[in-house]
């Protein structure tokens, strides 16, 4: 994959004029000498044997210095460039829905079994460095596995996980969140509320917040915070707890990003379970929502290998990930050994540098 190069002080370009001039003067001396030496070919006899058979070596030196000059420049102006970078995340919260809606089949061989399948093989390809926390949520939202580096907690916390009734995604927000950052001081005992219409004043750190969120600590852009993420796997119906798009918008202000995933299928299907039946279908709205809200990315599962597969490009992108950065003291290390390789190759071919 190619990748744009930028430079922070573009100006400082026109000094590649310098090694330019310098190249065009070296041509011009070097045709210079072999038309004098063709006027007298006298000249070229009494030449060692040696410097003929080495006479690229008289090129490649100067070359190298004006490859060390021009990176040079290149560097002066600050070259930015968008490359993959190992990430800084050390911790993942892994936010799983368990509500009834899960027990859909249209993944096979349901929604619930597909998750869990999916997110073993997810724990497994992590680092021994990254920890990694299990959220589940239904009426209301807990976490099951506090954050930790043993995978072997965290495979049975996801054994463990069952089926409930209600679908709280707004309170599973929450709930990150707080594991996350436990000073951040929400009232867990109003995660489970029904949805409440949206309030003009809710974004403001007022004492009559219905989330009863501490607002006061400093707001960051979406997505700037790169030390945890959350993932939140749902089928992007909300039947209780807090409006999980405003809760997005929380987890966006302390710069945590949410990636979504969605299971099951638009159309839908009736699930029937202990004497009552509902029809389930996937709210992608919703979700694309909450994961645009934050910086985060919604992708989509319509099976279970589709899930699998969600899963590990997740893996990856959290092992390394595309960031912008300075590339200059590339160019002065590379512009260093041609400089170094220059001055070796003229002493041992003349004993001097110049």
């Amino acid at each position: 994959m190619g990748y744009d190069v930028n430079f922070l002080w573009p100006e400082l370009l026109a000094l590649l004029l310098v090694p330019i001039v310098f190249a065009a003067w070296y041509i011009r001396a070097t045709r210079k000498t072999t038309d004098t030496l063709q006027r007298y070919p006298g000249l070229t006899a009494s030449l060692p044997t040696a410097s003929k058979d080495r006479a690229f070596l008289r090129h490649l030196s100067p070359a190298l210095f004006i490859a060390a000059l021009t990176l040079l420049i290149l560097a002066f102006a600050r070259p930015v460039a968008t490359v993959m970078l190992p990430t800084l995340h050390n911790t993942i919260i892994l936010a799983l829905d368990v509500s009834g809606s899960m027990r859909a089949d249209d993944v096979q061989p349901n929604r619930l079994d597909a998750a869990k399948a999916a997110v073993k093989e997810f724990v497994e390809l992590q680092p021994d460095s990254t920890r990694i926390g299990i959220v589940s949520f239904a009426t209301a939202a807990s976490v099951v596995q506090a954050p930790s580096r043993n995978h072997t907690d965290i495979l049975n916390a996801v054994n463990q996980l069952q089926l409930q009734a209600g679908t709280a995604i707004g309170s599973a927000i929450l709930i990150s969140l707080n594991t996350i950052f436990p000073d951040l001081k929400i009232d867990l005992g109003t995660a489970d509320f029904e949805p409440r219409a949206p309030d003009k004043n809710l974004r403001n750190p007022a004492a009559n917040d219905p989330l009863r969120v501490d607002r006061s600590q400093t707001i960051v852009p979406p997505g700037s915070y790169k030390n945890a993420a959350i993932v939140l796997l749902s089928d992007g119906e909300a039947t209780t707890g807090p409006d999980p798009i405003e809760t997005s918008r929380i987890a966006a202000e302390r710069g945590v990003r949410i990636f979504t995933v969605g299971i099951g299928t638009a159309e839908g299907q009736v699930v029937s379970y202990g004497g009552w039946s509902m029809k389930v279908a996937l709210n992608e709205d919703a979700l694309r929502k909450i994961a645009s809200n934050t910086g985060g990315e919604y992708m989509y599962a319509a099976t279970g290998q589709q899930l699998t597969d969600v899963y590990k490009s997740l893996s990856a992108r959290f092992a390394y990930e595309e960031r912008e950065t300075e590339i200059g003291a590339i160019l002065v290390g590379v512009a260093a050994v041609c400089a170094l390789a220059s001055a070796l190759l003229a002493l041992l071919r003349s004993h001097r540098i110049f």
